[in-house]
């Protein structure tokens, strides 16, 4: 990632460093926040920390968010975590076009 975005494209697709919230009032996308580990798009979920429950919902939530199936979405790294960096599939240029969105960019 570069030092000021919270998101990339590689081979594999758009890579997003995310900083969850779960068991918030409603499913959302907050905006971008600094985090200890840099840049970060805080995304609340509903759902609990239990079970993959939360994670299930994020995926959805970003899947719905970036138009995508939920199968082209991968949990890259913070399964149990609130820090988390998942990869979406897709066409890189709309992907980029949609994550440029929340950085006002």
């Amino acid at each position: 990632m570069t030092k000021n975005s919270y998101f990339r494209i590689d081979a594999g697709g758009l890579v997003l460093t995310i900083r969850a919230s779960p068991k918030a009032s409603r499913n959302a996308l907050l905006g971008v926040m600094e985090t200890p580990e840099g840049p970060a798009l805080k995304v609340a979920v509903t759902a609990p920390p239990d079970k993959g429950k939360a994670n299930a919902a994020l995926i959805d939530l970003m899947a719905k968010t970036f138009g995508v199936s939920k199968s082209s979405i991968t949990l890259v790294a913070g399964e149990t975590d609130r820090h988390k960096i998942l990869r979406i599939g897709g066409n890189a240029d709309e992907l980029k076009t949609i994550a440029q969105r929340w950085m006002g960019s």
